[in-house]
Formats: structure tokens, sequence, C-alpha cells
């Protein structure tokens, strides 16, 4: 590919999204996209495991169901605080450096997690853990994304995303066999050593944004490397240089997401992330509890409540191209999907295969929905602030995700009925619809 030159100057430039825009999609794409999804595929495994070993854990501790309410939220807490520190961090410095420690983080975190001999203890391992899960995922997203085509953004972002889902599904597929055989330890270690064996592949092979560094300055030749892997044909002068047609943002990161028009859309954003992830992780924490209350046992309990995550990588797959097309209009219709399978959980009483259903038909649409709204988000921040924005996004919706199991164990421990508990939890996906529906006709 020739590249221009701007008239009257012997200086080349070449615009990195417009390069991107007018490829196809290649293999160095698809690399990095398995190397994030990888990162994504353990940390949807680490994040999800607390809550398959939870009957188990509470048996041989003899604890309550309302007590594991503090050791689900501790986990997220730290995922909040991960999300949002580590995010605005990686627009300062990089998304490989934070992808790289992050993932050493929660693997370490993990690991320790087989030493908790209390819930007190517990409950400052999940913290710590998911300081690292929460930095991981918005750099993730944000490298993916900053890598992908525009008119094929979301597909790359969901695509990825399905690392999450298929992690914790194997989770609870994983738990089912390792619980009865060895103990719920087991499940922490085999999640602690596989995050610090990839750690290494992530440190020389993960290469850094293209767009950020062409953003940053100074580091034309990386980026004329990084961009020789994404387009082969490509030549260029030795004073060439990469630009992108965004304003590098000085200041306060955060700030910039309430600027130029941008607040209506950001508090929508956060609205959406809030209800969805107060779903996801009301539902994924204790459905495992909730069938096993219905009769079920522990290992069954676990494969079942795995089938949330299956629908939702089913989901993630299915919507990619139609999240491309229809945007937010789409997200609106399925979270509104949602609402109706979270209820009909409820309504399936103690008809396992009904139930069963209806747990995939909920992780289809939640799950695929909150993977949309991720790559949504991604595709409307600029490169100066995509990490802030998706680290805030989800650091906003991990405060959801704190509140909902603690509601779901406040309602288990008033010993409200299986009907109720499901109609209450379809709610919020209602509200995460007409947000979504909202947002189409802002944005």
């Amino acid at each position: 590919m020739e590249i221009d030159r701007k008239q009257g100057s012997s200086l080349a430039e070449i615009d990195v999204p417009a390069l991107i825009d007018r490829l196809p999609i290649g293999k160095f794409q698809i690399r990095v996209l398995l190397i994030c999804a990888a990162v994504l595929f353990v940390d949807g495994f680490d994040t999800q495991a607390i809550g398959y070993v939870a009957p188990a854990l509470a048996q041989e501790w003899k604890l309550t169901r309302g007590a594991l309410g503090p050791v689900f939220s501790a986990g997220l807490f730290g995922l909040m605080l991960g999300a949002i520190a580590f995010g605005t961090l990686a627009d300062r410095v990089g998304r490989k450096r934070i992808i790289v420690i992050a993932t050493a983080a929660f693997g370490l975190g993990t690991l320790a997690t087989v030493l908790a001999q209390d819930a007190t203890s517990l409950i400052a391992l999940r913290f710590l853990t998911g300081l690292g899960l929460g930095g991981a995922m918005p750099n993730a997203v944000a490298l993916t994304s900053e890598l992908a085509p525009h008119r094929r953004r979301a597909t790359m972002v969901m695509a990825m995303f399905a690392g999450f889902s298929i992690g914790a599904a194997l989770g609870g597929l994983l738990a089912a066999a390792l619980i009865p055989a060895f103990g719920w330890r087991a499940v922490f270690l085999v999640g602690g050593l596989v995050p610090l064996l990839l750690t290494p592949l992530l440190a020389v092979s993960l290469p850094e944004s293209i767009r950020y560094l062409a953003l940053a300055g100074g580091r034309d030749r990386d980026v004329a490397t990084l961009l020789r892997q994404v387009d082969p044909t490509l030549r260029t002068a030795d004073d060439t240089r990469f630009v992108l047609a965004e304003p590098r943002l000085p200041g306060l990161p955060v700030a910039h997401l309430f600027a130029e028009r941008r607040a209506g859309t950001t508090l929508l954003l956060w609205v959406v992330f809030f209800m969805s992830l107060l779903d996801l992780y009301l539902l994924s924490n204790w459905l495992p509890t909730v069938l096993n209350d219905l009769g079920v046992s522990v290992s069954s309990a676990a494969a079942i409540g795995a089938m949330l995550q299956v629908g939702g990588v089913v989901g993630t797959f299915a919507l990619g191209r139609i999240i491309d097309r229809f945007s937010f209009r789409a997200l609106a219709l399925t979270y509104l999907g949602a609402a109706i399978a979270v209820a009909a959980i409820g309504v399936s009483g103690h008809a396992i295969a009904l139930v069963t259903i209806a747990i995939f038909a909920a992780g289809f649409c939640i799950v695929g929905g909150q993977i949309a709204a991720n790559a949504l988000t991604a595709t409307y921040y600029p490169t100066a602030i995509r990490a802030t924005g998706m680290g805030w996004a989800l650091g906003i919706g991990r405060i959801g995700s704190i509140v909902g199991p603690l509601i779901g164990g406040a309602m288990l421990a008033s010993h409200v009925d299986v009907e109720t508990l499901f109609v209450v939890a379809a709610i919020p996906a209602l509200v995460a619809a007409a947000t979504a529906l909202l947002l189409a006709r802002i944005v």
C-alpha cells in the first residue's frame, strides 16, 4: 500500500484509524483477539468460581446462605475499584502493561484463596483478587476495539468477550467434576495456576494498542512495525508520521467523559451497566444455591447454573453482527428478552428442564446484552479516554454487581419464595431495556 504525503511537504503522514478501517480483518487482529479472549477466559473462570463452590463451601464451614453475600460482594468491590483505577491508568501507561500486571495479580489472588480458613480471610482474598480481575477486562476490550475496523468493531469485541463467558461456563462444569473428587479448593488451585502460566506469554506476545502509540507520539517506528503486521503490503518511509484525527485530551481523563456533550450518554451507559451487572451477578452467584435448595445436587446445580454462561456464549456470537448494524435499538430488545427469561426461571417451579431452558435464555440475553454494551461503549469513546470510559462504566456496573448478590442474599435470608425472587430480578433488565432505548435516540 502506498503512503500519502501532505501537499507541499516531504513528510508523509498515515491516518491510523482510516488505514485500519479500510482493511479487512487479518491474522494479526485475530491473534490479538484470541490472546485477549484467553485473558478474559481465565478472568471469567476466576470471577465466577466463588458462585460455583458456594454450596460446598457453606456446607463445610456451616455457613448460612446469607453469610456468603459479603464474600460475593468483596470480590465484586475489588472488581469495581480495579476497573476504575486500572482503566484510567491504562490511558496513561498503555493497555498491554496493565493487562499483564492485572492477570498476574488475579492469578496470585485466586491461588492464595486455597489457603482461606474462614469467611473473614475469604472476604479479604476475594477483594484482592477482584482488583486484578477488574483491571484486565476494560483494557482487553480497549485493545481489541482499537485494532478493529469500525464496521466490525462490535463483532470483534463481542467475539473476544466470549472468552469470559466460556471461562465462566467451564468454571461451573469443572467445579461439578472437581468438587466431589477433590473439594472446593481444587477449583481455586486450577483458577490460580492458569493465569500465572499465561502471564509470561502475554508479556512476550501481546502487542500494545496501535492507536494508543500513535496518539502518544514519538513511537512512529513501533507503530510502523505493528501496522505492517496488520497490512503486510504497507511500505513506509523512515520519516513517516502516524496520526489520529483525535485530540490528546490533557488533564483528568474522567472529566472528559462529561465534556463535549458526552455527559448524558455517559450517565445512561452507567445506568445500563449498573442494572445489567446487578442482574447478572445476582443470578450467577445465587443460582447454584437456589437450585440446590430445590433438591438438585451440588454438582448438578453447578452444571445447570453454568447454562447462564453457555447461553451467554451463544448470545455473544449471535448478536455481534446485529449490534454492529442496529446498535442500541438491538440492545434494548435484548434486555427486554432478558426480563422475560429471568421471570420465567421463577415461574418454571420445580420443572428442572424448563428452569434450565430459562437460565440458558437469560444468559443469552443478559450476558449477550452486557457484552454488547461493552462493545458499544468502546466504540463511543475516543482513544484518549477509551480505557477510562470502559473502566468507569464497568466500575459503576460493579456497584450493581455488589448490590445484586446482597439483594439476593437478603431475599433468601427472608425466605422469599423462588417465584418472587426471580420476578424481582427481572426488574433491572427492564430498566436496562428502557435506558438502552433512550441511548438509541441520542447516540
